[in-house]
């Protein structure tokens, strides 16, 4: 008697189940997708990237806020201005990254106009050349499985480096002609 029952409400209960099945496999073709959704880029305008060298740290800047912070890498010699090429120190002062590379030795780079005029003054008073490809840039592109061993070292030639993910948002967000300020 119960299970009569049981078949009895499954046979009125199939139809009902059929039909609402078939709706949901149904697709709205009349919906209308948004054609592109908004990109990060779009939401930030850098004005500005400022590098604390003694706080290892890159910031990007819309107007005066903060917008995003990244932990870099410098050059084997950090401490002060940069003088001379091969010195192994990353410049002080304030720059323009002016133009930028895909396809270079690292995971992309952007130029930072170093040398200035000043510099190049001051390093031809000691007979020196100021040097120059002086660039924010992401990791060398032999890294590999090796690429953590980077994190937290001083290994570059006076560059400023971070995470290729990291070099990947700012190649995003930051356009040629951003003024950087970099500081001791």
């Amino acid at each position: 008697m119960i299970l009569r029952l049981f078949f009895l409400f499954l046979l009125t209960l199939l139809p009902t189940l059929a039909q609402s099945t078939e709706l949901l496999a149904r697709a709205d073709t009349t919906m209308v997708m948004p054609s592109s959704v908004p990109t990060l880029a779009e939401h930030l305008e850098i004005t500005q990237v400022l590098v604390r060298k003694g706080e290892r740290r890159l910031y990007l800047l819309s107007g005066d806020k903060k917008v995003r912070s990244y932990r870099i890498s410098l050059g084997d010699n950090p401490v002060g201005h940069k003088l001379y090429e091969g010195d192994k120190r990353t410049p002080e002062g304030d720059y323009v990254l002016d133009w930028r590379n895909a396809n270079s030795d690292f995971y992309k780079s952007i130029h930072i106009s170093y040398p200035s005029p000043q510099d190049r003054e001051l390093a031809e008073a000691w007979g020196l050349d100021p040097g120059g490809s002086i660039m924010i840039h992401g990791l060398p592109n032999d890294a590999g499985d090796l690429a953590f061993a980077f994190a937290g070292l001083d290994w570059t030639e006076g560059c400023i480096a971070v995470t290729n993910e990291e070099m990947e948002e700012i190649w995003t967000l930051v356009d040629d002609g951003t003024p950087i300020r970099i500081l001791p």
